[in-house]
């Protein structure tokens, strides 16, 4: 048998959250974990966005090879990207996009080097799992390339969204 493949029955692994609330004990395997499940990496390059879901590991395609510095000016002849943290949600109606934030880099394929401060990018991830949307960092060209990637990759969801979203990325 693969050990790859989860035995019937069983619940898939799941980050786990540690409390230093005492009352809250941890109640099984599992038990209080976060869900990455409706959570899905957008890589915006150059006004054109892509699902990358190497990115929930730093390992996209824009990051493979990649040697990053928490210094900007250790990258002077880098591009800007960004990763766009998207979060799903269900409501009775159906599925939409709930949270959206937008994480910076700054790469230099030819000379392998990059700029992110990783810290932003967890943060971020956990607002769009909170359900916040970030993304007037955004330039306009930037906007559009998400936008068109949410309407097309899904426009049911696009239009069960915010009006908070919508106005983001269609101002």
């Amino acid at each position: 048998m693969d050990n790859n493949q989860p035995k019937a029955g069983k619940k898939p692994l799941a980050l786990n959250i540690v409390s230093s609330n005492e009352k809250s004990k941890h109640k099984g395997f599992g038990a209080g974990s976060i869900d990455l499940n409706n959570v899905s990496p957008v890589i915006i390059d150059g006004g054109e966005a892509k699902i990358d879901i190497g990115a929930m590991h730093a390992k996209s395609k824009v990051e493979r090879g990649i040697k990053f510095s928490a210094n900007r000016e250790d990258v002077p002849a880098g591009r800007q990207v960004w990763v766009v943290w998207v979060a799903v949600d269900r409501t009775p109606e159906g599925q939409f996009y709930g949270g959206a934030t937008a994480c910076e880099m700054w790469i230099d394929t030819e000379n392998k080097r990059g700029w992110k401060i990783l810290a932003d990018h967890v943060n971020k991830l956990d607002y769009a799992l909170k359900r916040r949307i970030m993304l007037d960092e955004l330039g306009p060209e930037d906007k559009a390339a998400l936008k068109q990637l949410l309407v097309s990759h899904n426009a049911d969801w696009w239009a069960r969204s915010s009006d908070e979203l919508k106005a983001v990325l269609e101002g």
